[in-house]
């Protein structure tokens, strides 16, 4: 079964992870299920980042949730890097997932317009005598009330607040819109898939003005010899170019040609008087000769 945990970096400075499938799932016993991100995958997923150095990471994380203890040890982990981290919820985004989204820097637990989101109570099953039963419940209830402090550390609500929204329908919660995510304070900013691409759009019209800056001289100071040079390949390169362009041309061309014409009279042209008189003339000095 493969750990749906993918990394890609951007650059030098950001990186992205995907966080996909049922969290914290035994990848032996994950017969049926389409994906698994256990923290053992996720430590190893970020031990690369880390070592990679990277000052940036988005965690997108499309999960409907799983174990809430492998949840709180991939929290841990994402708040104890040194990096930025951005969380970004997509599609159904659920229980132990939403524990996960809570581990993004100040101002930074996004979601996507479309997504919807879910809190509530800690769900287990067990069996055993009513000790056992009873250590059970109280497992539960504790892990309620750290789940509630998590949601009200970020959000800015009281714990009292957020197990409230956590109980809605008999503690299996209620969906939340983007927006009343938002309301919620258990998410920062909504972003729009078309604003996301513009998004990129701008970045990549950024970093072109910004090196079109960082070449572009004052008025004290020469042109760098490093844009010469560049503009100087490019003029011979457009020479080339040209040159090329002019040595094809010729190459293909023919010789010119002027089609045959003919003489509009099938008539030796009649001789001219004069011409009539000079041939007597030159007739007549032969005969006077001999």
């Amino acid at each position: 079964m493969k750990n749906l945990f993918e990394i890609k970096c951007l650059s030098q400075s950001e990186a992205v992870i995907d966080i996909e499938g049922t969290i914290g799932i035994d990848r032996a016993d994950d017969t049926q299920r389409r994906g698994v991100a256990s923290y053992e995958a996720f430590s190893e997923a970020l031990e690369q980042i880390k070592n990679l150095a990277v000052e940036r990471i988005t965690v997108n994380i499309r999960s409907t949730g799983g174990s809430v203890a492998d949840a709180l040890l991939i929290y841990d982990a994402l708040c104890a890097t040194d990096a930025q981290i951005t969380t970004r919820c997509h599609g159904y985004t659920a229980s132990a997932a939403t524990i996960i989204a809570q581990a993004a820097s100040e101002g930074c637990r996004e979601i996507m317009s479309n997504a919807l989101y879910l809190i509530h109570r800690s769900v287990g099953a067990t069996e055993g005598n009513a000790v056992e039963l009873q250590q059970s419940l109280d497992l539960l209830s504790k892990t309620d009330e750290r789940l509630a402090e998590i949601y009200a550390q970020r959000s800015g609500r009281t714990s009292e607040e957020i197990t409230a929204l956590m109980n809605e329908n008999g503690g299996n919660g209620r969906w939340l819109t983007p927006a009343e995510a938002l309301e919620a304070g258990l998410v920062d900013q909504i972003i729009e898939a078309k604003a996301e691409r513009r998004t990129i759009k701008a970045r990549i019209v950024d970093a072109a003005e910004r090196l079109i800056s960082a070449l572009r001289p004052t008025a004290d100071e020469p042109m760098p010899r490093a844009v010469l040079d560049i503009e100087a390949a490019a003029v011979e390169a457009r020479s080339s170019a040209a040159v090329e362009r002019l040595r094809s041309g010729q190459a293909t061309a023919e010789p010119t040609s002027v089609e045959a014409t003919e003489d509009p009279s099938d008539r030796e042209a009649e001789e001219s008087a004069n011409a009539a008189s000079y041939s007597r003339d030159a007739d007549a000095l032969r005969e006077a000769k001999f």
